[in-house]
């Protein structure tokens, strides 16, 4: 399982729920709604939700995120769960969840799981890495690992980012109707100098977890310097993000 800093990624990694604030108004909750929020990190989009009056329960699988959301919300519900294997007994309205499926191995288990927690007719809103996402800075890690005669390990590669036809396939393997699907590029700004290597402190923990402190901190210096011409201008780093989402009813 992914290790994570929750303090880290609230501190340098705001842009998550900036960006999944427009997939909340896409969602449109309502009060008195069920909804499930998948993959809730450290809670600020299941606060957002909770706004308009909804119940919303945040799951994630790290303890550490759900310690944060705990001490930040303590109004809202949130467990640690893993989607790949939740269940609960009674349906929601929706399902939500934003950049977190592209950590979960099984997919298609987890879109099985989101549509059986639903009730018929309930939605499922979504947004994830999709295919091409972030693929300057893992090829940037390989070029690194090579040049600086450091293993990598590609079994450790913990993301899956699916194509728009994958994606599609999965969700009506699972049953849902697919109301809107759309691939598509989003260049991201990231914070401050030294962002491409808070990026990396931050996501790459588990694909680089087979280094020392001391190999990780040269890794991210070369990867640094690989990557200043493709994703550093006019001061600011910017991630090579490309996004999958989508609603699909039950």
């Amino acid at each position: 399982m992914t290790q994570w800093n929750a303090q880290l990624y609230d501190d340098k990694h705001q842009f998550i729920s900036n960006f999944g604030g427009n997939l909340v108004s896409l969602l449109q909750p309502t009060k008195g709604e069920q909804i499930l929020d998948v993959g809730c990190g450290t809670g600020d989009l299941a606060f957002e939700i909770a706004k308009s009056g909804a119940t919303v329960i945040g799951i994630d699988a790290a303890s550490s995120m759900i310690e944060k959301a705990l001490e930040k919300y303590p109004d809202c519900t949130f467990h640690v769960e893993d989607a790949e294997s939740f269940h609960f007994p009674t349906p929601f309205d929706a399902v939500f969840s934003n950049a977190a499926m592209h950590w979960m191995k099984n997919q298609q288990q987890v879109i099985s799981n989101c549509y059986t927690v639903l009730r018929n007719g309930g939605r499922f809103v979504a947004e994830l890495g999709g295919a091409n996402n972030i693929q300057a800075i893992t090829n940037a890690i390989k070029e690194a690992s090579t040049t600086l005669q450091l293993p990598y390990k590609a079994e450790q590669f913990p993301w899956v980012f699916p194509t728009k036809e994958e994606m599609t396939e999965m969700l009506t393997n699972a049953g849902f109707q697919i109301v809107a699907i759309e691939h598509y590029e989003r260049p991201t700004p990231l914070v401050g100098e030294d962002g491409i290597r808070n990026w990396l402190m931050m996501f790459s923990n588990n694909l680089l977890k087979h280094l020392t402190d001391t190999e990780k901190e040269t890794l991210y210096a070369e990867c640094e310097a690989i990557l200043r011409p493709q994703l550093y201008h006019d001061g600011t780093w910017t991630a090579d993000y490309w996004r999958l989402r989508f609603v699909a009813v039950k």
